[in-house]
Parts: structure tokens; C-alpha cells; sequence
């Protein structure tokens, strides 16, 4: 059987998204439990080097891995299929098109990151 419709490929910009998710959701569930680093990998069972490795997005755990730890805080994962959403895609072919326009967009997201980090509306 041929399948007509071709595969989609994440983009930069989903792809490093998907490089974060680990980290965003451990850092989603010390915020909710107020457990440091060392707190969580304690009572996960896991070395705390682990816990920093993953939060700083130099690990990928495996998903087994990543609910254990997120289990021992109190939370759950749960994933769910949906239809591909090509958004970011868009993005990134549109920052092709014109890279100092992306750029400039970049720089002011780094700087409103940096704004709301130190408390700055």
C-alpha cells in the first residue's frame, strides 16, 4: 500500500521546543511541589546530577524514566495524539525568507525572557 501524503518534519523551532519538554515539565513540577533539585532527585530515587542534566535540557530521559521522577513529585504525565500543527514550521520558513527580520524578533524575546526573569514588566 503507498501512502500519498508525505511525513511532516519538525522544524528548528519544534524541534528545540522538543528538546526542552523533559525540562519544562520537570521544572513544572518542582515549581507546583516546591521541591529543589536535590528534594526531587531524593525522593525520585535518582542522583541530583540527573535532575540539573534534565532541567538544563543536556539529558533526554526516557518516558518511563521522566514519569517516575514526575510521580515522585505528585504529577502525572499524560500524552495525547492530535493532528500535526504546522505553526512553528511556518515560522521558521518565514525567518528563511528574511533572517535579520528573524533575528531582530529573536533578540526581543531573549530581552522580554530577561525582563520577566528579573521581575520587570
Amino acid at each position: 500500500m503507498r501512502y500519498s501524503r508525505r511525513m511532516a518534519t519538525p522544524g528548528p523551532t519544534t524541534q528545540h521546543a522538543l528538546s526542552l519538554w523533559a525540562s519544562s515539565l520537570l521544572q513544572q513540577a518542582r515549581i507546583i511541589t516546591g521541591l529543589s533539585q536535590r528534594g526531587l532527585a531524593a525522593v525520585a530515587g535518582v542522583p541530583r546530577s540527573t535532575v540539573v542534566r534534565i532541567e538544563a535540557g543536556t539529558m533526554q530521559p526516557t518516558l518511563p524514566m521522566l514519569q517516575r521522577i514526575l510521580i515522585a513529585a505528585g504529577q502525572e504525565m499524560r500524552i495525547r495524539l492530535e493532528p500535526y500543527d504546522d505553526h512553528d514550521d511556518v515560522l521558521d520558513n518565514l525567518a528563511a525568507l528574511d533572517p535579520e527580520r528573524a533575528a531582530r524578533f529573536a533578540l526581543g524575546g531573549k530581552q522580554l525572557d530577561a525582563a520577566l526573569a528579573a521581575g520587570k514588566p
